[in-house]
């Protein structure tokens, strides 16, 4: 079919995509907003009665939103600057230095991306239990709860993504190697050529892995789940609302997970719209590449 004789047929498309996607955000944001027994009940009412607060006063009422929003930007912000340096560092190092078993390394980065990340959960939580000298143990790690009690347990097992490393690497490679060369004749060390070269040259990409891993850290819920059960002090904001639903009147519960929901939402919505240029710039070049 010829996309030129029939225009109409790309729009619906791109309009129904949009319909799909922005409806359910909308809806979230007007249950947020309605009164006791209005959410779920037949026949469906999209706009709430009366736009009610109490449903925002209520989760600010039955949660420690400060707690929980600090050990989330905690972790989020860990892992989002360890995954950007390390994924910079690494995909140029596996890009642009030539040292035995670089090959090696670069398949065994690429088998990571094979296993989902749940599979190694019980082992990081193991080992964490198990930190010497942390959260009362010993040196063999026995006696007390480890790092399990720190907030840096929640980005301990995403502090590195091979998926970003292999991001990375595919951009890097197509710097050339004659700018690279220039800057070590100038006497550049191989951090300076790194810092000073190759991280502008990726900037867009470096954006686009970043918005994604904020997005993933932020929303991250079955490792945080299993940290807080160890310690709730170090509970984020993904697992503080599922808990609400136990915590607050049936009849309300709905709206007031929703209001939860919308503030949980704000700070990723924030950020996309700010980093938006770069980030759309950023997947079209994934798209050439």
């Amino acid at each position: 079919m010829n996309r030129r004789r029939f225009p109409w047929l790309s729009y619906l498309v791109v309009v129904s995509g949009a319909v799909l996607t922005v409806v359910p955000f909308l809806d979230m944001v007007m249950t947020s907003f309605k009164g006791p027994g209005e959410a779920g009940t037949l026949p469906y009412r999209f706009l709430p009665k009366a736009f009610d607060l109490s449903n925002y006063r209520a989760a600010f009422d039955q949660l420690d939103l400060p707690v929980l929003f600090r050990n989330s930007v905690v972790a989020t912000a860990l892992i989002t600057g360890s995954v950007l340096l390390t994924s910079s560092l690494a995909g140029y190092a596996l890009a642009k230095l030539r040292f035995p078993g670089r090959d090696f390394v670069f398949r065994l980065v690429l088998s990571t991306m094979m296993f989902p990340p749940f599979l190694f959960f019980i082992p990081h939580f193991l080992i964490l239990v198990h930190w010497p000298l942390a959260g009362g143990n010993d040196l063999l790690g026995r006696g007390g709860a480890g790092l399990t009690v720190s907030v840096v347990a929640l980005a301990m097992p995403f502090l590195v993504n091979g998926f970003g490393i292999f991001l990375m690497r595919q951009f890097v490679i197509a710097i050339p190697d004659e700018v690279l060369e220039a800057a070590r004749i100038d006497g550049a060390g191989e951090f300076t050529v790194w810092w000073r070269i190759v991280v502008p040259q990726t900037k867009p990409v470096v954006v686009t892995l970043g918005l994604l891993t904020f997005v993933d850290a932020w929303n991250e819920y079955i490792w945080a789940l299993l940290v807080s059960t160890a310690e709730p002090e170090v509970m984020t904001l993904p697992v503080g609302i599922q808990l609400l639903q136990d915590h607050v009147d049936p009849t309300r519960t709905m709206p007031i997970v929703m209001a939860g929901l919308v503030l949980s939402v704000l700070p990723v919505l924030v950020l996309f719209l700010l980093l938006q240029k770069h980030y759309v710039r950023g997947i079209m070049l994934s798209g050439l590449k």
